[in-house]
């Protein structure tokens, strides 16, 4: 093929690429905002107090002055969001407490006390900002490598069109070093494609024709001409963006408590710091002064800022992590389910195995050599659609054997199929189905053995007799039975839940080292057994891909999806999609879930430890408003940095 590119179209790309460059730029900027802004503005109030502390012997009115600056400069954002909850959601937080309490502090003339608190505050809500956005970060770079435009080939014509305009089986041109703009099927050419935006994987992954490529994915050397398979708003690219503004959105139950009780704990400070403001100079003859004071350094000391901070950054951190390794979760109450989880239950096909059934045992009667007997079989089932018809015919073209297309082919419902071929009536299907006579038993006998080894036997014969039997398995995935002793490591049980025959179902469980096995399911009775070992465990993870799987997905206590393999209704049901169907990550999902929890456990005892030394400290010694301010935000820098150790490893 030769390419033909209009010079308008080269001039629409260009015009393109400079709109794509500048919505780049714009959102590099608001990534820098995020992660640096409130960062500058801490340095600048620094600034300011070191600058107004000077300045206090020389002239007290800039001082003043410039300690009010730094108020404004440091408080502004935190002052913002204080405001937000009380105005909008009539309500109260951390962050007015804390302007509370240094504006109580700057009215009885403790302006440095106050401008500090001010100061650690916002670099302690800086450092917090900067933990969420390279927490996001990970996840929010999906959307940055979403291509916009594709090169469609049609007639020899190259046209640049925009990905919403691509239909299925249009013809697109990917160049080397560009992005694939739609999923779709390699029609022409040879190339290695990185898809570690869209599975995890560090090594491309070589493509050729008959191949599978993704939306998003990123051509290497070689030039590829690719058939569409799915509209742009369908793609797995496009399902992924929706899972990442899932997962950036949902909040695990522990987080949403922790919200709840931040309000009522900050009406329940407030209170107690109006009674120690009023009660003391009416009862214990206290100044004014000094018992305001105290009201502000326990305001301080009091507020839950480290408490409230425990989880989120951990929780984010934890979700980026496995983003990198292809794990997405679709929010952070997942991962703390997945960390309790006491038995996980694995669908069968496409899971545990390849989902791709292979002829594993050819053996031929009536005088037909193998090749003979295959060549028939596969010339019959060159016209069907079946799974088990594409592996027949597969085999075929491995051997290199001609296929004569056959006539008047009919399916037998719950046999097989028949057709004429070479002027015959042939038929292939189940054994059991046969007819009186037909089978010896010689043939009995192997078809015998052949399913006592989990294999599925297809049998084909024509009017005369059986002239070949064809043995049929899917193959185990080569991570199944590490990930099944991996799993079961952490104490987590393993059982199979498959619509699968049962010899089949136990000898693909025996390879990968599963003891309890139910087979022969209906959707509905994998539900039934899912809400059993819910009964009995208590927290159940269910792993599957099929449609077939997805009511059992939704009512397990956390879903997971094949994210490569896995049917639609299978990716928006599961909570946890593994999108380079990497079976063997799922414990170390399960030891990054529990390792989340034990880290948040740690942040909160340390920070409600904190906060009752610091109360006590004050009501038995009292102490100093500065050292208040850094016990109270260290601790809170201390709990977030805690958190961050989830982004490593």
């Amino acid at each position: 093929m030769k390419s033909s590119f209009s010079f308008d179209a080269a001039d629409g790309l260009v015009r393109e690429q400079a709109s794509r460059s500048s919505s780049s730029g714009k959102k590099r900027a608001l990534h820098w905002i995020g992660q640096y802004g409130e960062g500058i503005a801490a340095l600048a109030s620094g600034i300011l107090i070191a600058l107004a502390w000077g300045l206090e012997q020389a002239s007290y009115g800039w001082s003043v002055a410039i300690y009010l600056l730094a108020f404004a400069v440091g408080g502004f954002v935190k002052a913002k969001e204080g405001l937000h909850t009380l105005i909008a959601e009539r309500d109260l937080d951390v962050n007015l407490l804390m302007i509370v309490a240094a504006i109580g502090a700057a009215s009885i003339g403790y302006w440095t006390e106050g401008a500090m608190l001010i100061f650690i505050f916002s670099i302690s809500g800086a450092l917090e900002s900067y933990t969420m956005e390279r927490s996001r970060r990970d996840l929010s770079s999906l959307m940055d490598v979403k291509p916009e435009t594709a090169a469609r080939y049609e007639d020899g014509v190259e046209t640049v069109v925009s990905i919403h305009q691509l239909e299925v089986g249009d013809l697109v041109l990917v160049k080397p070093g560009e992005r694939i703009p739609a999923d779709g099927i390699v029609q022409e050419g040879v190339s290695a494609v990185n898809q570690a935006s869209i599975t995890g994987e560090s090594i491309p992954v070589d493509k050729a024709v008959g191949d599978e490529v993704y939306a998003g994915t990123l051509n290497g050397q070689g030039a590829l001409f690719l058939v569409v398979t799915k509209p742009s708003e369908s793609t797995l690219f496009a399902k992924i963006i929706r899972l990442v503004q899932e997962a950036q959105s949902e909040k695990p139950a522990s987080q949403m408590f922790m919200e709840r009780f931040e309000r009522i704990y900050a009406r329940s400070i407030i209170l107690a710091t109006l009674l120690l403001i009023a009660v003391p100079p009416l009862l214990f003859g206290s100044t004014w002064t000094e018992t305001l004071y105290k009201a502000m350094v326990f305001l301080v000391v009091a507020s839950p800022c480290a408490l409230v901070a425990s989880i989120m950054p951990a929780v984010l951190s934890a979700i980026s992590n496995s983003a990198r390794k292809g794990l997405l979760f679709k929010g952070g109450a997942h991962l703390e389910n997945l960390a309790r989880v006491k038995v996980v239950a694995f669908d069968k096909t496409g899971t545990l195995t390849n989902g791709r059934p292979e002829v594993t045992d050819l053996i031929a009667f009536q005088g037909y050599t193998e090749d003979e007997m295959l060549q028939a079989a596969a010339s019959i089932e060159s016209l069907s659609e079946h799974p088990l018809a594409k592996a027949i015919v597969l085999k075929a073209k491995e051997r290199e054997l001609p296929l004569e297309r056959p006539t008047e082919l009919q399916a037998l419902t719950g046999w097989g199929v028949q057709a004429e071929w070479r002027g015959e009536t042939w038929k292939i299907g189940k054994p059991v189905l046969l007819g009186e006579g037909l089978l010896t038993e010689q043939m009995e006998f192997a078809i015998d053995r052949l399913e006592q080894q989990g294999k599925t036997v297809t049998v084909i014969h024509h009017a005369r007799a059986v002239v070949g039997i064809i043995a049929l398995q899917d193959s185990i995935r080569e991570q199944a039975k590490r990930a099944v002793a991996d799993i079961r490591k952490h104490g987590v049980e393993v059982v199979m839940l498959t619509g699968d025959r049962r010899r089949t179902a136990q000898s693909i469980a025996r390879e990968a080292g599963i003891d309890v096995v139910h087979a022969e399911l209906l959707p509905e009775d994998k539900v039934n057994y899912v809400k059993e070992l819910k009964r009995t465990y208590g927290q159940v993870a269910m792993v599957g891909d099929g449609m077939n799987d997805t009511p059992a997905l939704a009512t397990a206590t956390v879903g997971i999806a094949m994210g490569g393999a896995g049917s639609d209704a299978a990716l928006e049901t599961a909570d946890l999609v593994l999108m380079n169907d990497g079976i063997e990550h799922i414990a170390a999902a399960i030891a990054l879930g529990k390792r989340t929890s034990t880290i948040v456990k740690q942040n909160m005892i340390f920070a409600v430890t904190v906060i009752a030394c610091l109360i006590t400290a004050n009501f038995m010694a009292g102490i100093a408003l500065p050292w208040g301010v850094i016990g109270h935000e260290g601790s809170t820098i201390l709990v977030i940095l805690n958190g961050l150790r989830l982004l490593r490893g």
